[in-house]
C-alpha cells in the first residue's frame, strides 16, 4: 500500500513538473513562432529589393539568380538558428557540428569550389559573355553558355566544348568580340626583283576598293622584313568586328588575283646553290 501511494505521489510531481515546464515553454513558443512568420516575411522583402536591385544594375541573369538564392538560404539559415535558440536549445555545439560539416564537405569539394569561385568571378567582372568568340584554354570558339561551374564554348567546328570555371578564368583570355573595330594585319611575300612600290600601292588599292574597310585609321603597308625567299609586305586596315573575316578573305583572294595581273611575284621558297668547281 505504501509503495501505491509512492508512485502514486510521483506521478502527480511528475505531472506537476510536466505542466509547470510547458507553461514556461509556451511564451518561446509563442515568441518563437512570431520570430519566425516575420522573419520570413522580412526575408522575402529584402529577396525582393535585393532582386530589383540587381536588375536596375544588369547584373548577369544567371549571377542574379544564383546570388538570390544564396542570400535567400543564408539568411533562413540565421533566422532558424535564432529561432531554436528561442526555443532553448543550446546552438554551441550545433553550430560546432555545421561547422565541422562544412569544413568536411569544402575538403571534399575543393575542385569545385575552385571552379564556383571562378564562375562568381567570370559573372561579376564579365571578361566575355554568352555570343562572344574567345580563345582560352587553347580553345577558340563562341561562348554558348556561362554557368557557375562551368563555361560552354561552339567551336569553329561545331564541337562543344565545356571548360571548368576556375582553371578559364586564371588563364590567359582572348576576347576577339569586346571592341568595335578589329585590325588585320596580313603578310604579303614578293620576289626580291618585283617594285616594291608598285606592289604596296597594289595592296593600298585592295584596302581603299572595299567600302567595309574602314579609312580612319586609313590602311598602309610597310616592309615588315627582308625574308629568305621573299620580300614581306605588311598590309594593316581596320573593319567593323563582323566583318573581320569577310575582309580578310577578301583582301586575301585580291592580293593573288592582282599580283598576277601586275607581274608581281609571290615567290616559292628557294635556295641558291653554288657549285666550286676543284681543279687538281
Amino acid at each position: 500500500m505504501e509503495k501505491l501511494q509512492l508512485s502514486l505521489n510521483d506521478t502527480k510531481n511528475l505531472v506537476s513538473y510536466l505542466i509547470e515546464k510547458m507553461y514556461e515553454f509556451i511564451p518561446n513558443l509563442i515568441s518563437a513562432v512570431l520570430i519566425l512568420v516575420v522573419g520570413l516575411w522580412m526575408i522575402g522583402m529584402i529577396n525582393k529589393v535585393f532582386k530589383k536591385m540587381m536588375v536596375r544594375r544588369e547584373v548577369e541573369i544567371t549571377l542574379r539568380k544564383f546570388l538570390a538564392n544564396l542570400i535567400n538560404w543564408l539568411l533562413k539559415a540565421l533566422l532558424f538558428i535564432v529561432v531554436i535558440q528561442k526555443l532553448g536549445v543550446q546552438n554551441s555545439s550545433f553550430v560546432a557540428i555545421l561547422g565541422a560539416a562544412g569544413l568536411a564537405v569544402g575538403l571534399a569539394l575543393q575542385g569545385s569550389l575552385s571552379n564556383f569561385a571562378g564562375g562568381v568571378l567570370i559573372l561579376l567582372f564579365k571578361p566575355f559573355k554568352v555570343g562572344d568568340f574567345i580563345e582560352a584554354k587553347g580553345i577558340k570558339g563562341t561562348v554558348k553558355e556561362i554557368s557557375i561551374f562551368s563555361t560552354s564554348i561552339n567551336t569553329f567546328g561545331n564541337e562543344l566544348a565545356i571548360v571548368p570555371n576556375g582553371p578559364l578564368y586564371n588563364d590567359n583570355i582572348i576576347n576577339y568580340s569586346k571592341e568595335e573595330n578589329r585590325r588585320a594585319n596580313i603578310i604579303a611575300g614578293i620576289g626580291y626583283s618585283s617594285d616594291i612600290k608598285k606592289a604596296k600601292e597594289i595592296l593600298l588599292e585592295i584596302a581603299r576598293s572595299n567600302e567595309k574597310i574602314l579609312q580612319d585609321p586609313a590602311p598602309v603597308v610597310y616592309v615588315a622584313e627582308l625574308a629568305d625567299s621573299s620580300v614581306n609586305l605588311s598590309l594593316r586596315f581596320w573593319s567593323k568586328n563582323e566583318d573581320y573575316w569577310d575582309m580578310y578573305f577578301f583582301v586575301m583572294e585580291e592580293i593573288k588575283l592582282r599580283f598576277d595581273q601586275n607581274g608581281i611575284e609571290i615567290p616559292f621558297p628557294q635556295r641558291d646553290i653554288y657549285v666550286k668547281k676543284s681543279y687538281i
